[in-house]
């Protein structure tokens, strides 16, 4: 079974916060897909990953660039692994069907709504239900992710 991560959104947004997670994904040579609710999320992400830090980019791809085979983070709207990717990160509260098919699932969710937070506790219910090994990640106020479940 896949370990599916739920990372608590409560001190960075997103665009801030996924880089760096990519960053410890690439570090450990593996590949990532991020599948986004809306290709105004993906716009956003791609972005981010530019641009996040002055000295830095994470290399990456969308739909639109092509070579996807080739790219160590991939950013989609679809429910696809064109890169190879070990490692799926989902945002936008997106439920694709084939977390199964990745060592590793990372779910992230915004802290601040309160939708997001409820649906968020759902899907750890029904991930733990579905024999999924679940681990609960949550943002101090510096960022920093600490491990509470």
């Amino acid at each position: 079974m896949t370990e599916v991560g739920f990372y608590h959104l409560t001190a960075t947004p997103l665009e801030r916060a996924l880089p760096k997670l990519l960053e410890r994904v690439i570090e450990a040579g593996k590949r990532a897909v991020v599948i986004g609710g809306s290709e105004a999320r993906i716009d956003s992400l791609d972005t981010a990953l530019w641009v996040y830090h002055p000295q830095s980019f994470l290399a990456h791809g969308t739909p639109s660039g092509g070579h996807a085979d080739e790219q160590p983070i991939y950013l989609t709207t679809a429910e696809e692994n064109p890169n190879g990717a070990q490692i799926l990160v989902l945002v936008d509260g997106i439920e694709p069907g084939f977390i199964d098919r990745f060592e590793r699932c990372l779910d992230l969710f915004d802290g601040k709504d309160g939708e997001a937070l409820e649906a968020a506790r759902r899907r750890w219910r029904e991930r733990k239900e579905a024999g999924h090994s679940v681990t609960y990640w949550r943002q101090a106020e510096n960022g920093r992710w600490e491990k509470k479940a």
